[in-house]
């Protein structure tokens, strides 16, 4: 994943971009609205995290003119909690709104919810092929060596992720928000849906658990 983060706070943006390093991910930042505009428009990220309080442009101007022309996924980052400017971000076309300070494994979670919920983010690769796996990202379909295999929405939840970031591992916590709900430091039901999953695939060499840190999809592309 490639994100931009538009945000004049440069301690944040170090820390951040040191985070989502370790997560696989890459995060480019800018620090005020004009420059940050400028880069949403001009080349092709994943998603767009915007500060509403900016030099030069504020995120809301900036979101106004993004949405003319870009269909780019903006969460919205912001230390200001007042209900009518998380309804005026909405309201101008993000996909979610996020309190300062925050979590950046929530920001993550957050992150993986607003891609799931993309149409754009969903079309630009409707169909995945791994050797012998085939994804059909908008029918929900998964084949096996041409075999259609019968998931849950659970199962075709997680594997969507975690082939989306292929060879990259997913942190729990990023997986864990596809349950509907905060686990508890011995909550095993991730570990058993990923286990029936891989029983599915008939290939649990596919979905290697990493220590520490979560679940990586190991396959590699064909030829």
């Amino acid at each position: 994943m490639r994100a931009l983060l538009i945000d004049d706070d440069l301690e944040l943006c170090s820390m951040m971009r040191e985070y989502f390093s370790q997560c696989g991910h890459t995060l480019e930042s800018a620090q005020d609205g004009r420059t940050g505009l400028d880069r949403a428009l001009n080349e092709d990220y994943d998603i767009v995290l915007l500060d509403v309080m900016l030099p030069a442009i504020n995120g809301f101007s900036v979101l106004q003119q993004l949405r003319r022309s870009r269909t780019v996924p903006v969460i919205m980052l912001t230390a200001r909690i007042h209900r009518d400017d998380k309804i005026a971000g909405l309201n101008t076309g993000a996909d979610d709104y996020l309190t300062k300070p925050f979590d950046p494994s929530e920001l993550l979670a957050r992150i993986g919810a607003v891609l799931r919920r993309s149409a754009a983010f969903a079309n630009r690769e409707p169909i995945r092929r791994f050797k012998g796996l085939e994804i059909n990202v908008p029918a929900r379909e998964v084949r096996v060596v041409g075999r259609l295999v019968e998931l849950t929405g659970l199962e075709f939840d997680i594997l969507e992720l975690l082939t989306r970031q292929a060879n990259r591992p997913v942190p729990r916590d990023e997986m864990s928000v596809l349950l509907g709900r905060a686990p508890s430091p011995y909550d095993r039901a991730l570990d058993v849906h990923v286990s029936h999953l891989r029983d599915k695939l008939e290939a649990r060499e596919l979905i290697r658990t990493v220590r520490g840190v979560g679940y990586v999809f190991s396959a590699e592309p064909p030829a």
